[in-house]
C-alpha cells in the first residue's frame, strides 16, 4: 500500500519519534545530574562577614581638632571575599583621611590599608605645589596581611573589606595622638588593624589584635607585607634608582637588595629581623617589629620593570613572616616609619636604620660611615640651625675641615716648596752619576739629609686627607638637609645647577654647564699652579695640570651642587694657604738666622734624616 501524502506521519513514523524523544530526554537528564556542578555549600565558604547590620553602631559626628581616639567594631554586611580574583570591592569602600603637621595620609576601607601618604615639608622637585608622595596611590595600597586559610585559600587583606567606627572622611591631629581601627569579619574570627597616629612624628604605629585565628588562619601564620616602590620625586632619574633598594636588619647588620644588573632579585632572611625597609635616594618606608625575635623570617622581592614605556623602575617587596597568634598573645605591634632618611629620626629608633644608607665600598665604609655620621650630620645641623643658608653651612664646614688639617697640609706644601727647590740640586747629580745608580742614590740621601727635606713628605699628609675627603662625596648628595635648599644661583644644592642649557649633548658630560662645577674646575686649575715649580712643567706638568681639572669637570658636571660648592670653597681656602706657606718660606730664606733653607741652625733633624744616617752608618758598618 503506498505511503499516504498527507501531512501526518505514519504510524511507524510516530513510533520512531516518540522513542526518539524519550531517548533524548533521558539522555539529556543524564547529562545534567553528572555533569551540571554542585552548588556550593554555605558553611565551606570562608570570610562571610556574618555581623548583623542591626549590630552597627550609630553614626557618630566627626571629630574636631584634638578628636579624642576613635575604636573600632563591626559593622554592615559584606559580600565574601571574591576567590582568587583579587579584585577590590569598590562599592562599599570609603577613605579616610588623617592629617597631622608633618602629612596627609589616607586609608582605605578596602584592606584598611594606606592608599597615600604625603609629606607636607618635602616637594616633588620643580613643583612646590605636589609634595612628595611615599605610596603610589595607582595601587591597592601598600600595606596587606597576606595567609592560607584551612581551606586552602591564599588571602590578601587588600581584597577583604574592613570597617570603622569612625563616621568622619577626616580626622586633624594637632596636639594628642589618635588611633584608627579597622574590623573584618572573617568565618567566624575576627581581625582588627589599629593605626596609631601622633603630631610632630613620622612614626605611624601598627596593632593587629586577632581573635578566633585559627578560623582563618593555618599554623604557619601569616606575612605583614610592604608591597610598594616609592614613585620618584627628583628631577635626575637615574641617580634616584641607584639608591633605591630593599633592606633588612638580620643577624645583626643590614642586608640589602640590589637590580642594578638584573630585572628580579629575591633574598630570604631566617629570624630575627630587626626591620625591613624600602628607601629611594632621600625617603623611606621602614616596617619594625615590637619583637624582632619572635619573626620568622623575611623575604625582599624586587622586580625591574618599564614605567611610561622608557623609564626603568622598580617593584619592590618587602613580606616579614609572623607565627600564628595564640589566645594568649593575640596582637602583634609594629612601628611604620614613613618619611626622610634623616639620621636623627632613624637613630631614634636605636636598631641602625640609619646603616642602609650607601658609603660607598667597604674597603673605604669603615672610615667614611663614622665620619659622616659622628662629624658631617652634627655640623651640618648645627650650622643649617644657626645660619641662614645651607650653601653657607657648607663653605663654613670647607672651612673648618682645611684649619683641621692644616697641619698636615702645612708639612705636604712645605715639602713640596723644598723639594722644588731641591729640583736643580737633583738633575745635577743624575746629570754628574748617571752611569753610578748607587753613586747617585748615595748622593741624593745625603743631600735630603743636609736639607732636612723629605721626599714622600708632600704625599703623606695629603693621602692622609683622603677619607675627609671621600666621606664628604658621599654624603653631600645624600644629605636630605641639602634637598631644595638654594644658595647663589642654585635652586637646589641636591642637583645639578645649571647655569647654560647646550643645544647638543656631549658624552660623559651631559647638555648643560653647572656653574660651581665649572668654578671648581678653575680653582683646581689654579691650585696645580701654585704647587707646580717655575719654568717646571714640559707637556707631562702641563698634561696633569689641565688634564686633572678637565676630568673632574666632566665627572662632577651631574652631580649635586652642594658637593661641588664644597670642593670650590675647599680648593680656594687651599689657595690661600698655600700663598700663605709659600710667603713664609720666603721669609725664612731672608731670615739671617737660617741657612736659606727655611729651618733655624739649632733646629733638630727632622725623623726622615734621621733615619737616613742611620741607614748610612748600617751601610758604612757592613762595609768595614
Amino acid at each position: 500500500m503506498p505511503r499516504s501524502l498527507s501531512n501526518q506521519p505514519a504510524p511507524e513514523d510516530q513510533r520512531n519519534v516518540i522513542i526518539a524523544t524519550i531517548l533524548f530526554g533521558v539522555v539529556m537528564l543524564g547529562w545534567m545530574y553528572w555533569f551540571n556542578p554542585q552548588p556550593p555549600q554555605p558553611p565551606q565558604q570562608p570570610f562571610q562577614d556574618t555581623t548583623a547590620a542591626a549590630q552597627a553602631p550609630a553614626p557618630q559626628a566627626a571629630p574636631s581638632d584634638t578628636a579624642a581616639p576613635a575604636a573600632a567594631t563591626a559593622s554592615r554586611d559584606t559580600a565574601a571575599l571574591a576567590p582568587a580574583t583579587n579584585q577590590p570591592l569598590p562599592d562599599t569602600a570609603r577613605t579616610i583621611v588623617v592629617e597631622t603637621p608633618l602629612y596627609e595620609a589616607v586609608l582605605s576601607s578596602q584592606g584598611g590599608t594606606l592608599r597615600r601618604f604625603a609629606l607636607k615639608d618635602y616637594h616633588q622637585y620643580g613643583q612646590q605645589q605636589n609634595p612628595v608622595q611615599l605610596i603610589d596611590s595607582t595601587g591597592r595600597g601598600a600595606l596587606a596581611l597576606s595567609f592560607t586559610t584551612p581551606q586552602s585559600r591564599l588571602v590578601d587583606t587588600r581584597d577583604v573589606h574592613f570597617t570603622s567606627a569612625f563616621a568622619g572622611d577626616t580626622l586633624r591631629i594637632t596636639e594628642q595622638e589618635a588611633t584608627l581601627t579597622f574590623t573584618a569579619t572573617l568565618s567566624g574570627g575576627t581581625l582588627h588593624q589599629t593605626y596609631t597616629f601622633r603630631p610632630s612624628s613620622y612614626d605611624v604605629g601598627l596593632a593587629i589584635r586577632h581573635e578566633n585565628a585559627d578560623r582563618y588562619l593555618t599554623r604557619d601564620g601569616y606575612a605583614l607585607v610592604w608591597d610598594d616602590a616609592m614613585p620618584f620625586s627628583e628631577d635626575e632619574t637615574e641617580g634616584e634608582l641607584r639608591h633605591t633598594g630593599l633592606f633588612a636588619y638580620s643577624g645583626g647588620e643590614v642586608v640589602g637588595l640590589a637590580l642594578s644588573d638584573q630585572d628580579h632579585n629575591e633574598r630570604s632572611l631566617n629570624g630575627d629581623i630587626g626591620w625591613v625597609a624600602t628607601k629611594n635616594k632621600y625617603f623611606t618606608a621602614a616596617v619594625l617589629p615590637d619583637a624582632p625575635d619572635a619573626v620568622k623570617g623575611a623575604d625582599l622581592i624586587g622586580d625591574r620593570v618599564q614605567h611610561d614605556g622608557s623609564i626603568d623602575t622598580k617593584s619592590l617587596t618587602a613580606r616579614l613572616q609572623l607565627p600564628a597568634p595564640t589566645p594568649a598573645e593575640p596582637t602583634d605591634q609594629f612601628n611604620l616609619y614613613l618619611g626622610p632618611i634623616n639620621y636623627y629620626n632613624l637613630a631614634s629608633y636605636n636598631r641602625d636604620l640609619y646603616d642602609m644608607v650607601d658609603y660607598g665600598w667597604d674597603f673605604f665604609e669603615w672610615m667614611t660611615r663614622p665620619l659622616a655620621k659622628y662629624i658631617f650630620i652634627p655640623v651640618l645641623t648645627y650650622l643649617g640651625g644657626v645660619l641662614p643658608n645651607y650653601g653657607l653651612a657648607l663653605i663654613i664646614i670647607a672651612l673648618l675641615v682645611k684649619l683641621l688639617t692644616y697641619p698636615l697640609t702645612r708639612s705636604s706644601y712645605r715639602s713640596m716648596a723644598q723639594m722644588r727647590e731641591l729640583q736643580p740640586k737633583m738633575e745635577e747629580i743624575k746629570d754628574k752619576y748617571g752611569d753610578d745608580p748607587q753613586k747617585q742614590q748615595e748622593e741624593m740621601m745625603k743631600m735630603y739629609r743636609e736639607t732636612g727635606v723629605n721626599p714622600i713628605g708632600g704625599c703623606l699628609p695629603m693621602f692622609l686627607q683622603y677619607p675627609v675627603l671621600i666621606a664628604l662625596y658621599q654624603f653631600i648628595p645624600q644629605s636630605i638637609q641639602l634637598r631644595q635648599e638654594s644658595f647663589l644661583w642654585a635652586a637646589d644644592l641636591s642637583a645639578p645647577d645649571v647655569i647654560l642649557q647646550l643645544p647638543f649633548t656631549l658624552p660623559f658630560y651631559g647638555d648643560y654647564v653647572s656653574g660651581f662645577t665649572l668654578l671648581m674646575a678653575l680653582s683646581m686649575i689654579a691650585t696645580m699652579r701654585l704647587q707646580s715649580s717655575p719654568g717646571a712643567g714640559g707637556g707631562q706638568m702641563k698634561a696633569m695640570m689641565y688634564g686633572m681639572p678637565i676630568f673632574f669637570l666632566f665627572i662632577f658636571n651631574g652631580f649635586a651642587s652642594g658637593l661641588s660648592l664644597y670642593y670650590l670653597a675647599f680648593n680656594i681656602v687651599s689657595v690661600a694657604q698655600q700663598q700663605y706657606i709659600n710667603h713664609e718660606i720666603e721669609q725664612e730664606k731672608d731670615d739671617p738666622s737660617t741657612n736659606g733653607r727655611g729651618s733655624r741652625k739649632d733646629a733638630k733633624k727632622g725623623f726622615f734624616a734621621k733615619l737616613i744616617e742611620k741607614a748610612e752608618e748600617a751601610q758604612k758598618r757592613q762595609q768595614s
